[in-house]
């Protein structure tokens, strides 16, 4: 082994710090692989042998988990909250001067429903009248009118107008109903009540229709001058027929001939009594009778060539 040369006692400390770091580190070597004679291994703790009640020995580790710590009470911390009841003053926004509300328009109103008060039952019952059907312009009539609860106290009623009535039993009355209130066509409502109206009943129509008329015309008259008015020409309005009739002749089978005169004839309807006047016209057919026929001209000799 070649010796160095020292020359500076500087360089002789450095040497000697370098062998002895040497050593060192070849001791920290084999003590980490080979160890230095020990060969007894570490025996491995049984983790499940018992505890040990009594008290460890200082420096030992024990293998008991550590006691849990308890929980800190956080109930002291909570306390009641107080909010003031009148809230503090704030400043009105502003608003545009300009804007208004505008109210939604109103719903339309909802019909309302009206439910019909119940009519009480009247006190007397006026079931059916006799005759029930009458022509206008006929004469005067006996009407029975048929029910219950009738009492002699009660009256015939013909809208509103009250007759002369007979009590004939507590189911039927009986009353004259003048030509007046049966003159025109129509329906009449026919009741029966008291003169207190304490008693009264459902009103009944009465039915007055037009009585039937003659389908035919005046048209003319025939005759000399002192007879004038014996014969009159009246024309059928459905098939334009003319026929001549005389005081006292039927026609249609239910109509006379009552009287005849220049300007109106008078029919009487056999049935019923009702008088019929029919005026002169001028709606029958030119030619169809004596006086509507041209007069045939006369030839005289100034006529000849």
């Amino acid at each position: 082994m070649a010796t160095v040369a020292v020359k500076e006692p500087g360089d002789q400390r450095k040497i000697i710090i370098a062998v002895a770091l040497g050593v060192l580190a070849i001791i920290a070597l084999w003590w980490t692989f080979f160890g230095f004679g020990s060969s007894a291994k570490p025996q491995q703790k049984n983790s499940n042998r018992p505890l040990a009640a009594g008290p460890q020995a200082p420096g030992k580790v024990s293998d008991q988990a550590p006691p849990q710590q308890e929980e800190p009470d956080t109930t002291a911390y909570i306390r009641e909250i107080v909010y003031p009841s009148n809230p503090p003053a704030v400043a009105e926004a502003r608003r545009n001067i300009f804007a208004f509300y505008e109210p939604p328009p109103p719903p339309p109103p909802r019909p309302s429903i009206t439910l019909p008060s119940p009519t009480p039952t009247p006190p007397l019952l006026l079931a059916a009248l006799s005759p029930a059907n009458v022509y206008a312009r006929t004469d005067d009539f006996t009407l029975e009118a048929t029910g219950d609860k009738f009492t002699p106290a009660v009256r015939i009623v013909i809208d509103g107008r009250e007759l002369p009535t007979r009590y004939v039993s507590a189911q039927q009355l009986s009353a004259t109903v003048p030509a007046t209130v049966i003159a025109n066509a129509g329906q009449r409502q026919v009741s029966v009540k008291s003169s207190d109206g304490t008693l009264y009943s459902l009103a009944v129509s009465l039915n007055v229709t037009a009585p039937p008329v003659p389908n035919y015309n005046y048209v003319g008259l025939l005759g000399k001058a002192r007879h004038i008015g014996d014969t009159a020409m009246l024309q059928d309005k459905s098939n334009k027929e003319v026929v001549s009739v005389q005081r006292g002749d039927i026609l249609g089978g239910r109509f006379r001939v009552t009287s005849i005169a220049d300007r109106e004839v008078v029919l009487v309807d056999t049935n019923l009594k009702i008088k019929h006047l029919l005026t002169l016209t001028s709606d029958g057919e030119k030619g169809s009778f004596p006086q509507g026929r041209p007069t045939p001209k006369v030839a005289t000799e100034d006529d000849e060539p």
